[in-house]
């Protein structure tokens, strides 16, 4: 199949839009028209990753983590970033990479390291703002519920677990049509009032295009009036870490020690017990350290994160327990997830899971 119907399915689950400022997820390397066979599954693509995919015969790398962070400004082997982008390329290798836009959906990242924890009643911790827009359009009263109805199957009017959601307000429109017009009401060189709604629909901005099309193919106009927002509301179903709850409530090291078997962790770095049940966790994939607050202020009992540094556990401050469970093992998941959510789509797509292990740090027990 094209690369491109693999990247757009991906694209359509963890939109680029929802990735942090300084990510560079997408495709990396590749022609999205080239057509694909086999793809590796990996958390990050590394030369070894790179040299699984030629033995397995893969010409698709799918990545967590993407190779390129920042701009390349010579390609000569010097760093292992500009190895692996040669070996790639010479091998006719597609990089893709998917990352913080798979950690801020529910679905994603941190959904997973929940489901493998057993926590339930699931929520965003920090949702996402500057990711939504306001359209606001205006049409005859005779045409509202068919350029509504057309937004809403286009993807707008979404709010929270409602859909189909718009404000209407009834008033009058004029216009004058030029002599090169073929206007749909009437005549041209006469002022003309028409009797319109003014819809209001919110929508997430990776859907801009498809609603517009459906905009302008439903509007009966030939110009169609529309204004669109910037809005700054946050998403609650986008964001960054999730939060919920156990089952029952669990002593704290029976709960730190449940975790570090689920996660095969070597080691969990964790702030003083507080001597209190654990009921309401609070995770993050990678490097989480930033929601420390949100964590509390949701009343969770463990934030469970990675890539604590030493003065940065005091934050705890009594009011939470910190459990840091290593970068690699709290985000290991995530290759599986992806594996199912391919096979659920391309159920006769070859994909391999990435046989060793792409973490850089070593134990000494």
């Amino acid at each position: 199949m094209l690369l491109s119907h693999i990247t757009s399915y991906l694209e359509s689950i963890a939109p680029l839009p929802y990735q942090e400022d300084y990510d560079n997820s997408g495709l990396i390397v590749g022609d999205p028209k080239k057509e694909v066979q086999k793809a590796l599954i990996s958390l990050d693509c590394t030369e070894e990753i790179v040299d699984e995919a030629i033995k397995n015969d893969c010409d698709l790398i799918i990545s967590h983590h993407p190779i390129v962070f920042k701009g390349i400004k010579k390609f000569n082997g010097s760093t292992y970033v500009e190895r692996v982008v040669i070996k790639a390329i010479k091998n006719d290798i597609a990089i893709y990479a998917i990352h913080t836009n798979l950690d801020h959906v529910l679905n994603g990242v941190n959904g997973k390291i929940c489901e493998v924890l057993g926590i339930k009643n699931v929520s965003i911790l920090s949702p996402k703002g500057n990711i939504l827009k306001k359209l606001v359009t205006f049409c005859p009263v005779a045409h509202a519920d068919s350029v509504r109805n057309s937004l809403f199957n286009a993807g707008a009017g979404n709010i929270g677990n409602y859909s189909e959601c718009s404000f209407n307000v009834s008033g009058t429109g004029s216009f004058k049509a030029g002599e090169e017009t073929n206007a749909f009401v009437g005549d041209k060189g006469q002022k003309h009032y028409e009797e319109e709604v003014r819809i209001e629909t919110i929508y997430s901005v990776e859907m801009e295009r498809q609603i517009l099309v459906a905009l302008h193919e439903s509007h009966p106009y030939e110009e169609v009036a529309y204004d669109l927002y910037p809005i700054s509301n946050t998403h609650g179903q986008v964001g960054a870490g999730m939060i919920g709850n156990l089952e029952s409530e669990i002593d704290e090291l029976d709960f730190l020690n449940n975790v570090k078997t689920m996660l095969n962790a070597k080691v969990i770095r964790y702030t003083a017990l507080r001597n209190k049940k654990v009921n309401r966790v609070a995770v993050c994939g990678g490097s989480g350290g930033f929601l420390l607050q949100h964590a509390i202020r949701a009343g969770a009992d463990v934030f469970i994160t990675a890539d604590y540094k030493y003065h940065e556990f005091f934050d705890a401050d009594k009011k939470i327990v910190i459990a840091d469970v290593g970068h690699f093992e709290s985000e290991q998941f995530t290759q599986q997830l992806l594996l199912e959510l391919i096979n659920k789509k391309f159920p006769n797509f070859a994909l391999h899971l990435a046989q060793q292990s792409t973490n850089p740090i070593n134990y000494l027990i």
